[in-house]
């Protein structure tokens, strides 16, 4: 049986087509992407994000647990500060693999001073990572606990965005949301719910994302959808999000991201600290920083709106340079873009490839990523 989000109801009940997503059932849209894409871009765009796992750590050896175990530097982060890394394994059997990319975060410290820390991880690899976390774990000083399901998180993306969000809490904390720099979380009431706040993204607009108890999903989503629905705001579903994130040039792991992976090669340097650092394949890290080989991250545009798509071959005349990591048609650019793995002498933007869809090659000039960056001054939401 599928898992389901506390917002499972209210999609069915307002035409999501729901799918299978790494076995949760979510909406992949609701009418049309295009339209949730562009309401996205030109608005906001109101996502259910509850699949992803959310798990909680805490302790008095909380902090350097983690440090041991992640690719980004965890000692020392501030309260509030949320980072971008990777989740790695040095298991035996498997030699070392990237298990997740994630997002960890400091809370304000518990009443006796502990650290209190979070991980945000992709749905696909919940339970692996759950797993591998649980056979690291001390004897004492750190406690995991996975809060995925009685918690729902939510996501309102788009240039009005904040003002939405902001139009639901009190003057003080809404003041405290839009001073919000990138890569910060605090804590707020959202219409009425307590919430934590987040500013990371993963369309390439502005925006927040709430954690709230699962209890809370369905009124916090209402009034979210009910306050932005006179700016142009729209439930969105998978295929918008993954047409936005793909725009922005942002990796997904189980395309651009894999368990064996060089992260310099994909464009995450900064998801990896390794000066005087050691976690699981830190050694591995450090011979393909210093020693780089293999293909890279590339962005492909086309001057038509046939996508490509996972999988297709990359040529440069009868040579086969590279693989289609993801592909899809831009509604932003109206032409068809796509991010590829290929060799380092044909990666140079510019460079004319082709690309075989159904036995046809075609044309593509390699692009700087990402396709689409947001304008630097995010409109006023009209009232």
């Amino acid at each position: 049986m599928l898992l389901q989000t506390p917002l499972c109801g209210w999609h069915e009940s307002h035409g999501g087509r729901m799918v299978d997503f790494a076995g949760w059932k979510m909406p992949v849209q609701y009418a049309s992407i295009v339209d949730e894409h562009l309401a996205t871009r030109r608005a906001a765009g109101l996502f259910d994000v509850s699949h992803m796992g959310r798990l909680a750590v805490h302790g008095p050896a909380a902090s350097a647990w983690l440090e041991s175990l992640l690719t980004r530097r965890v000692a020392g982060i501030e309260p509030g500060r949320v980072r971008y890394t990777l989740i790695t394994s040095d298991a035996a059997d498997t030699g070392v693999a990237v298990l997740d990319d994630a997002l960890v975060s400091r809370d304000v410290d518990a009443a006796d001073g502990t650290p209190r820390l979070a991980l945000v991880v992709n749905a696909s690899n919940r339970e692996k990572v759950v797993a591998w976390l649980r056979t690291q774990l001390p004897p004492t000083g750190v406690t995991l606990v996975d809060r995925t399901s009685d918690t729902a998180m939510i996501a309102v993306q788009g240039p009005v965005a904040i003002d939405i969000v902001c139009q639901l809490c009190d003057p003080l904390e809404a003041a405290q949301i839009r001073q919000l720099g990138n890569y910060r979380a605090t804590t707020a009431t959202v219409a009425g719910q307590p919430a934590a706040v987040s500013r990371t993204g993963y369309t390439g607009e502005d925006g927040v994302e709430l954690v709230v108890a699962a209890a809370a999903a369905v009124p916090v989503w209402e009034a979210i959808h009910a306050a932005g629905a006179p700016a142009g705001l729209l439930a969105c579903g998978l295929g918008a999000r993954d047409t936005l994130r793909l725009e922005a040039g942002m990796p997904l792991y189980g395309h651009e991201l894999r368990a064996d992976s060089d992260p310099f090669a994909i464009g995450l340097d900064l998801a990896v600290n390794l000066d005087g650092r050691s976690f699981p394949g830190s050694g591995r890290f450090v011979a393909l920083r210093d020693h780089p080989a293999g293909r890279v991250r590339v962005g492909l545009a086309f001057d038509s709106k046939r996508s490509a798509r996972e999988g297709h071959s990359v040529w440069r005349g009868d040579r086969e340079v590279g693989v289609v990591t993801s592909g899809s048609f831009s509604p932003t650019l109206q032409r068809s873009v796509a991010m590829a793995m290929v060799d380092r002498d044909v990666a140079a933007a510019g460079t004319a490839l082709d690309v075989l869809i159904r036995d046809t090659r075609q044309a593509a000039t390699v692009a700087p990523l990402p396709f689409y960056c947001r304008p630097t001054k995010t409109p006023a939401l009209q009232s």
